[in-house]
């Protein structure tokens, strides 16, 4: 059979029932598995025989789950999380640590970036960040000699700024290191980052994924294309002896469409365990039955309000890369040429006092810090997702204290303007 398209990949992915076998992906509501003889068991933990044991690193439901998302982004394994973040962390962790040194674009959800700049700063990772739109120069001279690792977001969060991935594919590969972008925004549906050189991809599944603000998930994709060993001496962790898991040589064993996801699970997930629980996965996967039909929705109603606001006297700027003139508009076209995504960010003539009139006066559209789901929703990035920043952070990411974050359901456009517009005339 050819390839199948994205729709049917959301509707049928992954799970591929026999004879007289349940259509539903089934439940795996157990912490544990039972075992015959400790031999069996012995081999698992060897890593010789696939399988399960204990449900912190893996279990058939998430697996199931995990390997519909790889499908959907063109990649060779997957592993879910319990959230975004510690999707972002695992990934990271796994090829760079103590002494080791990551590229960022700075225009990254104010989580990320306080992770890398701060949190992991703690562990003894450093992170040069630099402007999604940087000069070839600018890009070329961030990298270090210890430098594991690029990291961008497809659609940032909360700036709009999209990253140009073949150009921080390029520079990440002649460095001999790999890119990894977080696709949260578009999804696979609108953009697979695979396809233009990203070799890892990161998800919040908690967002347009599971698009319905009811569980907390994440999820780490890896392309299965990056040689490890021809880059051996700069990432030990795949390609020397794991002491701690029997002297397995991950590259080694695993190839190219293994070796990292494995690591992943049976080092940082056995020893970190931010798993994603079985039942949030069955509901996850319920959600991604639908989500080739909801995302075209969510970029039509966020085109139609960046239209809207782009016009009114009151607002000064609005981003949506979707708008024709937004500066991110032909980068969106190449990498999204069907839309991408259903979130607007727009600051006000009237500063920062403007925004929080505004805020207080909508209705329809909900004030919650949360975004891309079913029920439209609002926030101002420099009084909570951002809040731990100074000015000068915040400008790095492209926020402004004026910044306005809405993200346009699944409701009618009509009437999503016609709130707007009310908080607006109060404004």
């Amino acid at each position: 059979m050819t390839e199948q398209r994205m729709d049917t990949i959301c509707v049928q992915g992954g799970y591929h029932p026999g004879d007289a076998e349940p259509r539903q992906v089934p439940i795996y509501q157990s912490t544990t598995w039972k075992y015959d003889t400790s031999e069996h068991m012995g081999r698992l933990f060897d890593l010789e025989e696939s399988g399960y044991f204990y449900s912190r690193l893996q279990n058939p439901t998430c697996d199931l789950v995990a390997a519909k998302i790889a499908e959907m982004e063109g990649g060779s394994a997957a592993m879910l999380t319990s959230s975004g973040m510690a999707a972002n962390f695992l990934a990271i962790f796994n090829i760079a640590e103590a002494g080791d040194h990551v590229v960022a674009s700075s225009a990254i959800y104010g989580g990320t970036y306080n992770l890398l700049s701060h949190t992991m700063k703690r562990m003894g990772l450093t992170c040069t960040f630099v402007a999604p739109d940087c000069s070839d120069e600018e890009l070329e001279a961030a990298f270090r000699p210890n430098t594991k690792l690029v990291f961008g977001e497809t659609i940032a969060n909360p700036a709009l700024a999209v990253l140009d991935i073949e150009r921080f594919a390029a520079a990440a590969h002649e460095h001999g290191v790999p890119l990894m972008v977080d696709n949260t925004f578009p999804t696979p549906v609108m953009c697979r980052p695979i396809e233009w050189g990203a070799d890892i991809v990161t998800h919040s599944t908690t967002k347009y994924m599971d698009g319905h603000a009811a569980y907390l998930g994440g999820v780490i994709v890896d392309a299965g294309k990056f040689d490890w060993m021809a880059h051996a001496d700069t990432f030990p962790g795949l390609t020397t002896p794991d002491e701690s898991y029997h002297g397995v040589t991950y590259a080694e064993k695993f190839g190219l469409e293994g070796a990292f996801i494995t690591k992943a699970t049976a080092q940082l997930m056995r020893d970190l365990g931010p798993m994603q629980n079985p039942q949030a996965a069955f509901f996850l996967n319920s959600s991604l039955e639908s989500l080739h039909v909801r995302m075209p929705r969510h970029c039509e109603n966020g085109l139609a309000v960046a239209t809207y606001l782009n016009n009114h006297p009151k607002i000064r700027f609005v981003s949506y890369p979707g708008l024709e003139g937004d500066p991110y508009y032909e980068t969106a076209k190449k990498y999204m040429p069907n839309g991408t995504c259903g979130v607007v960010s727009f600051g006000f003539e009237g500063g920062r006092a403007a925004a929080e009139t505004f805020m207080k006066n909508l209705s329809l559209c909900q004030i919650a810090t949360h975004v891309a789901d079913a029920r439209t929703c609002c926030l101002h990035p420099a009084n909570a997702t951002h809040r731990q920043m100074n000015d000068a952070e915040l400008e790095a990411c492209g926020i402004s204290p004026d910044m306005v974050r809405l993200s346009c359901g699944l409701e009618s456009s009509q009437d999503l303007i016609a709130d707007i517009e009310h908080a607006l005339s109060l404004v």
